[in-house]
């Protein structure tokens, strides 16, 4: 049963791709969707694009007021000054929630700064591209895409069931859920660590010829080194503790698999394989 009518007024803070790429999904469902960013090209373009209903390059106060959903798509910092600055101008019975790839660190610290009568429930769209900026928003994006929905105890059933809600409404294929630990411990794995991976690879080797030889495996692998450092560098120092946790997992692997080798191992590295093999194969199913 969908919990979100067409009849709420939904406003996304940040119109970025990924708030860009939610208004797009939400505005072809017949809701009605206002942004506010701090850039009025990306203003322009979104109502050029009918992509918004209406928009503005400043926090105007009637668009937060009459907001019955609103989704922040700042980075953690900017999200939180966001709410210390204009809090007060939520109606009472607002759902508020998120896009942001750390949760720990920002969840409890909006939810003790909300007044009472609105509630953040946080999630983490787990999509995404390697460009930026809202003209490069695409709501097909969430299609089979994973989406995280991040409750705490300060959280109602009601909320945590429209976050969920909505994650069906934007077009993902599977919704779970986990505390904000759970999240960031496996994010630090399944996220960041593999952009540690994309860029140590591609910084690693000085050879500017590369580009002549590399097949599609070097360029799967490093698609997501084309990365944007202003927000992956403050995801990761936010999320400091885990991401160094699964750092050193990959290391110890890397290091088991590099004694294979230098020991002759054929075996070892063959049942290695197998277990990746097996595991991989996991994703593939329908």
């Amino acid at each position: 049963m969908q919990i979100i009518n067409k009849s709420i007024r939904v406003l996304i803070v940040g119109l970025g791709l990924i708030g860009g790429s939610y208004a797009k999904a939400l505005r072809k469902k017949g809701f009605f969707v206002s942004a506010i960013t701090d850039n009025q090209n990306s203003i322009d373009y979104a109502l050029d694009n009918r992509i918004i209903d209406e928009g503005y390059s400043y926090v105007e106060e009637k668009a937060v007021s009459s907001a019955d959903l609103i989704v922040f798509a700042l980075y953690p910092k900017v999200f939180s000054q966001w709410i210390d600055k204009h809090k007060n101008l939520f109606k009472p019975g607002t759902i508020i929630t998120d896009v942001t790839g750390v949760k720990s660190c920002i969840v409890y610290e909006i939810q003790s700064k909300l007044p009472p009568d609105v509630e953040f429930i946080a999630a983490h769209p787990m999509a995404g591209r390697e460009v930026y900026g809202v003209e490069n928003s695409d709501d097909k994006i969430f299609e089979g895409a994973n989406y995280i929905v991040v409750p705490t105890d300060k959280n109602t059933p009601e909320a945590i069931e429209t976050c969920k809600d909505l994650g069906k409404i934007l077009g993902f294929s599977r919704i779970s859920e986990l505390s904000p630990e759970e999240h960031d411990e496996m994010i630090g794995f399944v996220s960041q660590l593999t952009h540690c991976i994309a860029v140590s690879l591609m910084t690693c080797c000085e050879n500017e010829h590369l580009v002549d030889y590399t097949g599609d495996s070097f360029r799967d692998l490093t698609r997501i080194a084309r990365i944007n450092e202003n927000m992956w560098s403050e995801l990761f120092m936010l999320n400091k503790e885990p991401l160094l946790k699964q750092i050193n997992v990959f290391i110890d692997e890397c290091m088991l698999i590099r004694d294979m080798i230098a020991s002759d191992d054929t075996e070892g590295l063959k049942d290695k394989m197998r277990l990746s093999t097996s595991r991989r194969a996991l994703f593939d199913k329908k």
